[in-house]
């Protein structure tokens, strides 16, 4: 499933949950190598991500030299942000070319995150939507800009208060651009108490006519925080990836790789194999319940053939392969068209009309 295709269906208010499209977030674990890039994309999708998506900046246009670290400096010791943009700025236009000519071959959803009025103008040749990082939230002239490429949007709201996001969705919308919001947080790692996955509900109430999902930023460990995401209504889920969760830096420790991401997949088949229909109605393997378990009206005492039948002849009792109990009123205005022993299940012909 394309993700452009979730704006064409997605759930309105109180929908049912939906198996959601599946975003691998590479960002800059490739490292500066296409070859790792590649690796990551290969891995993606043998893990079944439906997306694969990378980030695209500049050092020098995303942070200034003096902008402190936001990260675990235990697992990231990189103190300035600029510091840190500057080791994995390497990719620019050629390299993504490159690299979305791959996702096709491969049969995998490209995307990488804009943080500059350029990269924007060149991923916008090379993929559907548009994904604005949290940090951009409040950064209006830069989300007015995607908004006028004219692709649906995708927001994540990490370090937001819903007025913040409001407005965000109010730029967007005001330029006619499908919305659709991701609950995160914006902490790495986030801890299992912070996830605070009950805001998905909160955007689903405050935003019921765009798709709602979740970037999680916790540990992997068994993925069931994605999964109980899912259940609470995320059409989309995003989540770091890796080859290689051992490796330092700062968006491999809390990354997924593609065993985490198998574990998740497998997982989503079961809790669908699960949730089965949202429609409420009787399942064929209720059959012999339905059958057997309910009841018939059943003769309390000897009834004999041309007596009137009243409230004092019947009860009611299994199976319910007779006369049901909810027609008794019915039933009481006939007669025994033939002899009727104690506990004979009432059938129609065993009646005739008074």
């Amino acid at each position: 499933m394309k993700i452009k295709s979730l704006f064409n269906s997605a759930p309105i208010g109180g929908s049912p949950i939906v198996r959601p499209i599946i975003i691998a977030e590479a960002g800059v674990n490739h490292e500066g190598s296409l070859d790792l890039a590649k690796r990551l994309i290969d891995e993606a999708k043998e893990g079944g991500a439906d997306a694969i998506k990378f980030q695209t900046y500049r050092a020098d246009t995303i942070a200034s030299k003096n902008s402190p670290a936001y990260w675990d400096l235990d697992k990231e010791p990189t103190a300035n942000q600029h510091k840190l943009f500057k080791r994995y700025d390497k990719f620019w236009k050629d390299e993504f070319v490159e690299l979305k000519n791959y996702c096709d071959k491969v049969d995998i959803e490209f995307l990488s995150t804009p943080f500059d009025l350029e990269s924007a103008r060149f991923l916008n040749d090379l993929m559907d939507v548009f994904k604005v990082s949290s940090s951009d939230m409040t950064n209006k002239p830069f989300i007015e800009y995607i908004c006028d490429l004219g692709r649906p949007v995708i927001l994540s709201t990490g370090a937001s208060n819903l007025d913040e996001i409001k407005e965000a969705a109010e730029w967007v919308e005001s330029k006619d651009n499908p919305l659709a919001l991701l609950h995160c947080i914006l902490n790495y790692p986030t801890k299992d108490e912070n996830a605070n996955l009950a805001m998905i509900l909160g955007l689903k109430k405050n935003f019921p006519r765009s798709p709602i999902g979740y970037s999680d930023h916790t540990l992997p460990g068994d993925m069931k925080n994605l999964e109980t995401a899912v259940l609470l209504g995320a059409s989309i889920v995003e989540k770091h990836f890796t080859y290689d969760k051992t490796l330092p830096g700062n968006d491999h420790y809390h990354a997924m790789d593609k065993e985490d991401l198998k574990n998740f997949i497998a997982n989503l088949d079961n809790l669908f194999q699960l949730l089965g229909d949202h429609e409420k109605h009787s399942n064929v393997c209720e059959e012999p319940a339905r059958t057997n378990a309910r009841r018939s009206l059943v003769a309390k005492r000897e009834i004999k053939a041309g007596q009137q039948i009243s409230l004092e002849d019947v009860t009611w009792k299994r199976p319910g392969t007779g006369i049901s109990p909810k027609d008794i009123q019915e039933a009481l205005k006939h007669k025994a068209a033939r002899d009727l022993a104690p506990d004979s299940i009432f059938q129609w012909s065993d009646l005739v009309q008074d």
